[in-house]
């Protein structure tokens, strides 16, 4: 395995230089070419003033431009921040503030959505720490000269300079920076290294048998989670095709698996309902052999059972951003309904998986649950900027305590059950109900809140509820304003199905405070959705 992602794409490219490494719906580039591009984009770079260790934003959606603009990244030692194409204001100055990027890369006109308005709107000292923006496009649209009196730069002009000959990394060097939220309302900044992320793609890649000459993937999660990084990176290592979309549609997605004959991808549960819908027929993707899966909702576990009826081989998978996706795997040979749950045997042969009682502290036994904790190869190097955090996540040993719910299995196996906290998983991504609610609490009618989650017609959705500040009038609580706020502030999946005005949240009495009681919150949720459906109907 070569030491750095560069000598990766090099070594790579020069034995498949004609091959296709991304197929979209309207380009394919080559292997030669995306390593190329890198090099020119990283010549680019370091004549902006990037140098090994700075930041470089990456608000792209799933396109060649985006893993060209990571290597280019890594050639000099720079570590690229994932960036998810639905954060709006609010989410991505915290983001880009925080992560202390130089450099932002961005789309203007990806899905019609107003890119350069939603920078323009955000406070100008939020976005002091960029000193370039970079736009990318693929028609002749206009594009701003200035942003917050930054030069704005071509990202095909940055593509034009001469390459960059020899690479400034190492394998200790960080790269890459997934954000994922847990207890607190700012996301935390996951770090990983180098070498971390090749031995995990060569891990993967021999557990999803990635091996033969004829693999085709298709990744349906987007290249900014480490769910779809975690599969781009393993396809890369042995030179094969990937097929993607700059954004998931079931109708595309099902003709690109055909027209391609994909043979692997990595699929959520709505994802393949929707899939199943879009294709009709008994077998309608035959050329399948693997497909990476994840359910949040036990209503997606469900479609577990159809999708191997007409040839979909679902496997239950394992994985976060600290530990990157695809950490585990279930073996093939289980029937359905074990195959699909979420855990099973860890891909590296150095992982090790172990239950924690989170009351006592003790190691428990196979069968009994607890917290899960796991080490291996693919672990973060810490969460950036936030020793508290890092110190935090990791035993004295070295494990990384998770904050899941599983057990031990009689076979060896791991399975995960849930969240031991609060943290939602809303659209393929954990959100942290602090984050909602801070956002909520930013409105002037808003004196306290509080967010659960609750499925909703099958899937996983926010549900908020808030004290109004004027507490004598709830009857006037404005729950329409509110939620034209939340959708002005955050992504859409983050924006609360509904948002009820309360007196006050349940809360239970200890010697250490009075606490909320989340549970008393998921009821009323559940109920109150529920007799708004009745009403409907």
């Amino acid at each position: 395995m070569p030491p750095t992602l560069a000598a990766l794409l090099d070594a790579v490219s020069a034995e498949n230089a004609s091959s296709a490494a991304v197929i979209g719906p309207l380009r394919i580039v080559s292997y030669a070419e995306l390593a190329d591009e890198s090099r020119r984009l990283a010549r680019g770079l370091e004549e902006l003033g990037v140098v090994c260790g700075d930041r470089v934003a990456i608000w792209l959606p799933n396109i060649a431009a985006w893993p060209a603009m990571f290597f280019a990244c890594a050639r000099i030692g720079a570590i690229a921040v994932a960036v998810n194409t639905r954060f709006k204001g609010g989410e991505l100055a915290d983001i880009v503030r925080r992560s202390r990027a130089k450099v932002l890369v961005f789309w203007p006109g990806f899905r019609q959505i107003d890119f350069t308005g939603i920078l323009a709107e955000i406070d100008p000292a939020a976005l002091d720490g960029i000193e370039h923006y970079v736009v990318y496009r693929e028609d002749d649209s206009a594009r701003p000269e200035h942003l917050h009196g930054r030069r704005v730069l071509d990202y095909h002009e940055l593509a034009r300079c001469p390459p960059l000959v020899e690479e400034r990394a190492s394998a200790d060097s960080g790269c890459v920076m997934f954000t994922t939220s847990g207890t607190t309302r700012a996301p935390k900044f996951v770090l990983h290294r180098q070498a971390a992320l090749l031995e995990h793609a060569r891990d993967i890649a021999s557990g999803l048998d990635l091996h033969a000459p004829d693999t085709v993937v298709y990744l349906a999660m987007p290249f900014c989670a480490a769910g779809g990084f975690s599969q781009l990176l393993p396809t890369f290592t042995l030179g094969r095709p990937l097929v993607t979309l700059p954004a998931f549609d079931a109708g595309q997605a099902a003709a690109l698996i055909q027209r391609h004959r994909a043979t692997h991808s990595f699929l959520v549960g709505d994802m393949v309902a929707s899939l199943l819908d879009a294709a009709p027929g008994a077998r309608p993707f035959p050329s399948l052999r693997r497909c990476a899966f994840a359910a949040f909702t036990p209503s997606e576990a469900a479609i577990a059972i159809e999708a191997e009826a007409r040839g979909i081989p679902l496997i239950g998978i394992y994985g976060s951003s600290e530990l990157q996706a695809l950490y585990a795997l279930q073996p093939l040979s289980l029937p359905v309904p074990a195959r699909t749950q979420g855990g099973g045997r860890p891909l590296a042969a150095t992982a090790a998986v172990r239950v924690r009682d989170p009351d006592s502290g003790r190691l428990l036994p196979p069968g009994v649950s607890g917290e899960l904790e796991f080490i291996g190869p693919s672990r973060m190097v810490a969460y950036d900027d936030n020793a508290e955090a890092s110190a935090a996540a990791f035993t004295d040993d070295g494990y990384f305590r998770s904050g899941d719910l599983g057990f031990i299995a009689d076979d060896g196996r791991f399975i995960y059950q849930n969240r031991i906290g609060d943290v939602l998983r809303l659209a393929g991504f954990l959100v942290s109900p602090v984050e909602i609610e801070g956002f909520l609490k930013e409105h002037a009618d808003v004196a306290d809140a509080q967010v659960v989650g609750v499925e909703i017609a099958g899937a996983p959705r926010a549900v908020a509820f808030v004290i109004p500040s004027d507490q004598s009038d709830t009857d006037a609580f404005d729950e329409a304003a509110l939620l034209a706020h939340c959708r002005q502030r955050m992504a859409n999946y983050k924006v609360p199905a509904r948002i009820f005005a309360i007196d006050a949240f349940p809360v239970t009495q200890s010697a250490n405070g009075n606490k909320i009681q989340k549970n008393r919150l998921r009821d009323l949720a559940r109920e109150r959705v529920a007799d708004n459906d009745r009403d409907i109907g």
